[in-house]
């Protein structure tokens, strides 16, 4: 049987740990496994695009903010990201436009000071899997990915080193596999360019 939604997941998961019993606690081994994979993985169904409204330069970032891809202004320019102590230094209070950002919690910070709006590309949150919203991108695109990471929480739930350490084998063998097959479906048909004076 494929692995289809929230439901048949848990069911897959237990059958590969060899545990029933798991049904009350599956709700945490998910939403720990997906804090893993939000630290890690990076592949276009992630990237999103939105809006941030500053006030005096400050805005709040979207709940479901990963990493910033790219900035623009309201005039199409692609703003610099630097600390924020470097901001500071650099242009201190003054008002005018914005030269580059630093993030800061949730919150974007853009220096020089200014209000207005910011288009911001983004990497994204993966929607998080629940018996209310049983299916998402990941598990439609690579099952397996979710299967092995939840089989290594199961496993630290149980305090087994070895099944800790195999499944955590196949969780990073199938998120390699996700990986390039992004990367082949982004980058497969590019064009080498070479960029300032060539001899």
């Amino acid at each position: 049987m494929a692995i289809s939604d929230y439901f048949s997941l848990l069911i897959d998961a237990g059958e590969y740990a060899g545990r029933n019993d798991i049904a009350n606690v599956f709700p945490r081994f998910v939403g720990l496994a997906e804090a893993k994979l939000n630290r890690i993985l990076r592949v276009g169904h992630m990237e999103t695009s939105g809006t941030v409204v500053l006030t005096d330069g400050n805005g709040d970032l979207p709940e479901d903010f990963l990493e910033a891809r790219l900035i623009t202004t309201s005039d199409g320019r692609g703003l610099n990201a630097w600390s924020m102590g470097e901001l500071n230094r650099r242009y201190a209070s003054y008002g005018g436009v914005p030269a580059g950002y630093a993030v800061v919690g949730n919150v974007i910070r853009v220096r020089p000071t200014t209000s207005g709006s910011l288009t911001l590309d983004y990497y994204a949150k993966i929607p998080p899997l629940t018996a209310a919203n049983p299916t998402n991108w990941l598990l439609e695109l690579a099952p397996d990915v979710y299967l092995y990471a939840l089989c290594e929480e199961i496993a630290i739930w149980e305090r087994d080193a070895n099944k800790v350490a195999a499944s955590k084998s196949l969780k990073d063998t199938a998120i390699l596999g996700l990986e390039l097959m992004d990367e082949r479906s982004r980058w497969g048909n590019a064009q080498v360019v070479v960029s300032g004076p060539t001899p």
